[in-house]
């Protein structure tokens, strides 16, 4: 049998493809030289024994050819006139149909393509029509390919390594059969600190802290890693700092073990030029042992848990709880449900400790004042009759709340002054850790897996049953600016942002709630209610607070157009989101307003005579005034620039136009 002239390859690296029996193969190829008289010819002996292994499909003649003292095996091609298998993805052109095409299948361009899943419609069969030899093959040519490449590259590196070669480029993009690969190169006079550095930076802080936000922003210029003890969010540590360094001062540095300083050492070294000196000094080994430990997430402080108490009304309430008849009933043409009278209570009081009917009574308005039961149309405190009450945890508003787990905080109720202060040290902690200076744009993902947020998650426990009436108006007005923007952060992690949506932005600001002082407080009900003095929402025809409600005794009774620029409501438009002192609420409140007008707030167009406003002054103009004196307003808060064109436009008796600027609702993120 004879066969046509071929070129026999020997590929010794190539695997056991079909079966294990054969230690050598032969690839086999038509080729065609210009000139014939250089052709080499082989005479090949063919053997006449048939491999119908089921490796090669069943299509291809497996025959043992003799050559030298070893066996050879040729593969023959598939006949022409059968189907050809279709190209894998990201290599055109695998099978060449003419010789000329096989001499440039080497220089197959790959090109990139995503990855590709078989489709469902597709059988599991679609591929036994594929020839085995020829998948083969082409995986043997690609990891040959593909390995070549790399060496190359390799190789190529090396010799610019020692040609001392600079590269213009750090990183280099090639592509192999159709993956892309990127391949950085370290420049080796960059200072990577993350690779260099095995020991650990800690440095202790505190929220609203200037030294402490100057350490923060120069390890993150320097991008460096570091762990941050903030002592108003851990106050257990401010004892193992006092331990450390003899002072609660902060922010205190340590390297490792080792305390470095505050920002004056920090500042020192680094104008003498010795901040990398030390720092390589101290940070070249393994963080040990005794350095400051980082927080940990999920673990409150023992000692804080060990200062809370029960209430000393809990004992009453478990007993009323207990024995009680809680019933649905109806009253007023209304259902109300979950409620028992003020007489059954009395008398379950007298018997289970033993007293007057006077003093039961009394216990009863202790347990009202303490918001462990109201008044289910809220009449009244407490009186004895045939009056009904219910507990607080079967108010119906409670399922909204999302500071209400389950049951009623029964501890001992804190200070209202010392809970707004803390909620104010931890949301600012987690504002110099999860938001941009500016404050105009947050790590929302960051926060909700925060140590800080799950804190601040706990201490909402302590708003249920707080006496707010203790605070002091400038207190009052910071708790509720507060709150309102903690609360926005929270409903965003929660329930997610309602964006440009009317409707969902009423149900965002109405339906996310707290339990407060034993009532229910919403986004809108702290602005409007509260804030303004129960004023009506934008485009909304009824007030947040009727006749007769409780809340309203907490309502300012002026209303100042500063909070505007206080409130942040998780849009980009919104003022930046801040958290405010009661010592300093006025000046923090007049700075807001500054930045805010300044950026974007306000623009002038002196040739128009037109002056382009925040919508926020067309939604509150009952709080501004109207728009003239709006404007009159404007030029206290503005620069210099702005105040000049503005107070040109308003002097020379011209008509001035006002156009409300598009409000972008999209997330702060």
């Amino acid at each position: 049998m004879g066969l046509p002239d071929v070129d026999i390859h020997l590929n010794p690296q190539s695997p056991e493809l079909f079966d294990g029996e054969i230690n050598n193969k032969v690839s086999i190829e038509n080729t065609e030289k210009a000139d014939s008289d250089e052709i080499e010819k082989r005479e090949i002996r063919v053997g006449e024994e048939e491999d119908e292994s089921p490796s090669d499909g069943g299509e291809g003649l497996r025959n043992a050819v003799k050559g030298g003292d070893f066996e050879q095996t040729v593969v023959f091609p598939p006949n022409p006139q059968l189907p050809r298998p279709e190209a894998p993805p990201g290599v055109i052109n695998i099978i060449p149909n003419t010789e000329e095409e096989a001499e440039k299948k080497s220089e197959m361009i790959p090109i990139p393509t995503p990855s590709m899943k078989r489709s469902n419609s597709t059988p599991e069969t679609a591929f036994d029509s594929v020839q085995i030899p020829a998948i083969g093959k082409f995986f043997r040519e690609k990891s040959n390919s593909l390995s070549a490449a790399f060496t190359r590259r390799l190789s190529l590196l090396t010799e610019n390594n020692n040609d001392d070669v600079v590269l213009e480029k750090t990183v280099t993009e090639f592509n192999l059969s159709g993956l892309k690969v990127t391949v950085k190169l370290k420049n080796e006079d960059e200072n990577d600190e993350i690779e260099q550095f095995k020991g650990r930076i800690t440095f202790f802080s505190r929220s609203n802290c200037r030294d402490s936000t100057a350490v923060r922003s120069f390890f993150r210029d320097r991008k460096l890693r570091y762990v941050e003890i903030n002592v108003d969010v851990y106050p257990t540590r401010e004892k193992e700092l006092i331990e450390r360094t003899g002072s609660n001062a902060v922010p205190q540095i340590f390297f490792n073990e080792r305390l470095f300083g505050g920002l004056v050492a920090l500042n020192s070294l680094r104008n003498c030029g010795l901040l990398d000196e030390r720092m390589k000094e101290l940070l070249c080994r393994k963080c040990p042992d005794d350095a400051p430990a980082p927080p940990v997430y999920g673990f409150d402080d023992p000692e804080e848990e060990e200062k809370e108490k029960a209430d000393e009304m809990v004992a009453a309430v478990r007993v009323l709880r207990q024995r009680l008849p809680i019933q649905d009933r109806l009253m007023k043409m209304k259902i109300v449900k979950n409620c028992f009278s003020s007489s059954e209570m009395v008398e379950v009081l007298i018997q289970q400790f033993d007293c007057g009917r006077k003093k039961a009574v009394e216990i009863g308005k202790q347990l009202a004042r303490r918001h462990f039961i109201h008044h289910v149309f809220g009449e009244n405190e407490f009186e004895d009759g045939n009056h009904f009450y219910r507990f607080l945890e079967h108010e119906p508003f409670i399922p909204r709340c999302y500071n209400f787990r389950g049951t009623t905080n029964d501890l001992e109720p804190k200070s209202a002054s010392a809970i707004s202060l803390k909620l104010a040290k931890i949301m600012s902690a987690i504002l110099e850790s999860y938001a941009s200076e500016d404050g105009c744009h947050l790590d929302y993902l960051g926060i909700s897996n925060s140590e800080e947020f799950r804190r601040y998650v706990n201490l909402l426990q302590e708003l249920q049953r707080m006496d707010i009436s203790t605070l002091s108006i400038s207190e009052r007005l910071a708790f509720f600016l507060n709150l309102h923007n903690a609360m926005v952060i929270h409903a965003v992690i929660r329930i997610g942002h309602p964006g440009a949506a009317v409707i969902d932005r009423r149900s965002f600001n109405s339906d996310f709630l707290y339990v407060i002082g034993g009532y229910p407080y919403s986004l809108t009900t702290i602005v409007n209610g509260v804030l303004r003095n129960n004023r009506r929402p934008p485009y909304s025809f009824t007030k947040p607070f009727g006749s007769g409600d409780k809340r309203l005794e907490l309502a300012f009774p002026i209303v100042n157009p500063l909070i505007h620029f206080g409130i942040c409501n998780g849009s980009k438009s919104s003022p930046p989101v801040r958290f405010f002192t009661p010592q300093g609420i006025e000046s923090e409140l007049r700075f807001s307003a500054r930045e805010f007008l300044q950026n974007d707030g306000i623009q002038v167009d002196l040739a128009k005579r037109t002056v382009h406003l925040t919508r926020i002054f067309k939604w509150f103009s009952v709080d501004f005034g109207q728009e003239k004196e709006i404007l009159k307003w404007l030029i206290g808060y503005l620069d210099a620039t702005k105040a000049g064109l503005l107070s040109h436009l308003l002097g020379d008796g011209g008509a001035v136009h006002i156009v409300y600027q598009n409000y972008d609702w999209s997330l702060n993120c």
